[in-house]
């Protein structure tokens, strides 16, 4: 994603940190993402309060954002 000067691109790199932030928040409070999921599943949903993960699937998005959060960051490195 570089540009042609061999510097990436300053919109690739404000992407790469907004996916960082979206990883840390999934890490620390994966809470708060089922919060806004569940507002937007109302009209598609019957119960939306109803699907709410357990304690271990909040563990396996919490896994998640750790992968998610190493993979922006080699991608971030290897582009700067």
């Amino acid at each position: 994603m570089a540009s042609d000067g061999g510097t990436p691109s300053p919109v690739f790199i404000v992407f790469m940190c907004l996916f960082l932030v979206m990883g840390l928040v999934q890490v620390i409070r994966p809470q708060l993402l089922w919060r806004i999921n569940s507002r937007m599943q109302r009209g598609w949903v019957k119960n939306p309060e109803g699907t709410e993960p357990t304690g271990k699937g909040y563990a396996m998005q919490r896994v998640t954002g750790v992968i998610f959060m190493v993979f922006a960051t080699w991608m971030l490195v290897q582009n700067i």
